[in-house]
């Protein structure tokens, strides 16, 4: 990105949301509620993302979001290295993924929406994955105060996409303390379990009776100590809701993808402390390429990746 000029666009309804979003890694740099509070983690300034390396805050991630064990990516028949950057396996599209790319951009306005259109090309060998993929990311605010986010791709080998976005959200605002008195609801009753590097077992194991049931409302510190890396299967397109008390905020998440990562921000240091925001990760599950029983990431030419979340701010407390 030497020598690249990075752009800040703003989305923004009278008395309503406003969402600004940087051209690098196509970060969500805040989301302003009515009230004037910013309810996603971020920086003011871009070396404030600079430094902050692979936190990926608010950033696009991608061309394969979440880990791909070893590095080996096996397909048709073949097998591709692809980049190791977490330890010997692959993360978040590898050393130099979307997060840290300059996206083109263009503005778009519509009857009931305004958008910025944010555009990538990924060449072929990219970080080891086959196949030049056009992505195309568009970031809307219509006029009820829903933020949409499409992700969209298309490829000229047979190649694997998995995109999604990685806001870290806390609704008391941003720097204010940790997310543990949260109350989480997700739409699932299944997870995929992890082993100790965090790669799915290929096990589609129930929540019930488990830490990771989250079907009735669930202070976020109450079990694990609160700290959450994990993928949930999705039973609807109602996602996940998020609820601070404190401020009678909510978020509420919708998804045309079949799972969800639930990080706690357990790894977050410098800036913010650890567990000062929650992302809630729309996506394919982690290291499907490796388990044939998973919902498939590949992409093949004539074929087009779509991906489709909402975001949603009730006023006032929710009766979840």
């Amino acid at each position: 990105m030497q020598g690249a000029s990075v752009d800040r666009y703003t989305l923004a309804r009278a008395g309503g949301l406003e969402i600004s979003i940087l051209t690098y890694g196509g970060i969500v740099q805040s989301i302003r509620l009515p009230d004037g509070t910013n309810v996603v983690l971020g920086f003011p300034e871009l070396d404030g993302y600079l430094a902050a390396g692979d936190a990926y805050l608010g950033a696009i991630v991608g061309r394969c979001a979440n880990r791909i064990a070893r590095g080996e990516l096996p397909l048709d028949g073949n097998v591709y290295g692809l980049s190791r950057n977490e330890g010997e396996h692959h993360l978040h599209g590898g050393v130099a993924g979307f997060d840290k790319k300059v996206w083109r951009a263009r503005p778009r306005i519509g009857e009931r929406e305004i958008a910025v259109v944010l555009a990538h090309t990924s060449e072929d060998d990219d970080e080891g994955y086959p196949g030049r993929v056009d992505v195309e990311a568009v970031y809307s605010l219509t006029l009820d105060d829903v933020v949409r986010i499409e992700l969209r791709a298309v490829t000229t080998k047979p190649t694997v996409v998995n995109l999604t976005t990685h806001s870290l959200f806390n609704l008391a605002g941003e720097g204010r303390g940790t997310i543990f008195a949260h109350e989480l609801t997700l739409a699932a009753d299944r997870y995929t379990p992890v082993d100790a590097q965090l790669i799915p077992t290929g096990e589609l194991a129930p929540v019930a009776g488990t830490p990771m049931d989250f079907r009735r409302p669930t202070e976020i510190g109450s079990r694990l100590g609160g700290d959450y890396d994990h993928n949930f299967v999705l039973n609807e397109r109602v996602a996940a809701r998020l609820t601070d008390r404190s401020s009678g905020r909510s978020l509420e998440i919708r998804t045309t993808e079949p799972g969800l990562q639930l990080y706690t921000g357990g790894k977050l240091d410098g800036a913010y402390e650890r567990f000062a925001g929650v992302a809630l990760e729309p996506q394919r599950f982690p290291d499907s390429p490796h388990h044939a029983h998973f919902p498939s990431a590949v992409l093949r030419p004539g074929e087009r990746y779509e991906s489709t979340t909402e975001l949603r701010f009730p006023s006032g407390l929710s009766d979840q």
